[in-house]
């Protein structure tokens, strides 16, 4: 039986912020982009070459992203975008030291978008928290910058720490220090893995960073001893179906390992990833599992159920969350 997904409240864990500018909001920065170019430029093919090539993508987004005023109506169209997709609580992520071509601090850039969350929250009632990005080909001192700025907003709507961007072409090295000092700090932490790379890239990160979620992580399936740990040690992994065919991490949809994951017990959630690159939302990434693997409401469900449990947000707020979610799903 069909379900209409568009009704169901969701929850989102794995958002990026410059991946998921409406037309709209391109338009209203820069009114040269036509929706042709929009198209082209901000839109990924069904297919990449690889995650590289996929991420090409981002930059046009975070070109637009570079003042006040722009990192605030990005910031807003988003929330409208989630409300329009029934997410009741996103975690939104970005990399802050990518917004400084015109003279912004990392301190000013990441007070932008904690305001502009909080004018999205009260406009749209959908709730949100924000996680700060180092990427993969930063420096020591940049990915020390990015965590020390999780840890000065602590308490505001900024509520943990990832790492992004090529996976394959970076190894882990510049980052120990930065996530290091996240442990210390007791700050919550997600961290992109097993997605340019197999499973060890699962296991280094994990060794590593200390991670209660990774951002991707479906080629976990490839080694079941690190299934077997994920589910001991309630690991959490941010699945992105459209997003992972996209990339070529899997080469169909038929063939994506998240009815695998499921079924394995590993703790999981549905997500965008990026909602302009995939072209999607997360309504369509229901659909997709529905009709590729059968799942039903039970599915979602638990899936959402997963999600609010691995939130990085107060227990108070989940058992709101919850509520919510078991209403609408029973």
């Amino acid at each position: 039986m069909k379900i209409d997904f568009a009704k169901y409240p969701k929850i989102e864990l794995h958002l990026h912020l410059d991946c998921s500018l409406s037309f709209d909001v391109v338009q209203q920065i820069d009114p040269r982009i036509s929706h042709e170019t929009y198209r082209e430029s901000f839109v990924a093919p069904p297919k990449c070459n690889d995650l590289a090539d996929y991420l090409s993508r981002a930059i046009k987004g975070f070109e637009l992203m570079q003042t006040e005023e722009e990192l605030r109506l990005v910031t807003l169209d988003l929330f409208q975008q989630l409300k329009a997709d029934n997410v009741i609580y996103a975690e939104i992520r970005f990399a802050p030291l990518l917004h400084l071509q015109n003279g912004l601090t990392p301190e000013q850039v990441v007070q932008i978008v904690n305001n502009a969350a909080t004018e999205g929250m009260e406009k749209t009632g959908v709730e949100a928290g924000i996680i700060l990005c180092t990427l993969r080909h930063f420096d020591e001192n940049q990915s020390m910058e990015t965590v020390q700025l999780v840890e000065q907003f602590r308490g505001t709507n900024i509520v943990g720490f990832d790492i992004a961007a090529d996976e394959a072409g970076f190894p882990i090295d510049q980052h120990l220090k930065a996530f290091a000092y996240a442990k210390e700090k007791g700050l919550s932490v997600t961290a992109h893995a097993g997605e340019a790379k197999g499973a060890d890239s699962v296991w280094e990160t994990l060794q590593h960073f200390h991670p209660k979620r990774i951002g991707h992580g479906v080629r976990s399936v490839e080694d079941s001893k690190l299934m077997e740990h994920l589910k001991s040690a309630n690991i959490h992994l941010e699945v992105c179906p459209t997003s992972n065919v996209q990339t070529n991490v899997v080469d169909s949809m038929e063939n994506h390992p998240a009815d695998q994951i499921y079924r394995s017990g590993v703790s999981m959630s549905v997500n965008t990833d990026a909602r302009t690159i995939s072209d999607t939302t997360l309504a369509k990434e229901y659909e997709i599992l529905q009709n590729q693997f059968d799942w039903g409401k039970a599915h979602f469900l638990r899936c959402n159920l997963e999600a609010i449990n691995h939130a990085f947000i107060s227990e108070e707020r989940k058992a709101v969350l919850r509520e919510k979610i078991l209403a609408a799903y029973h």
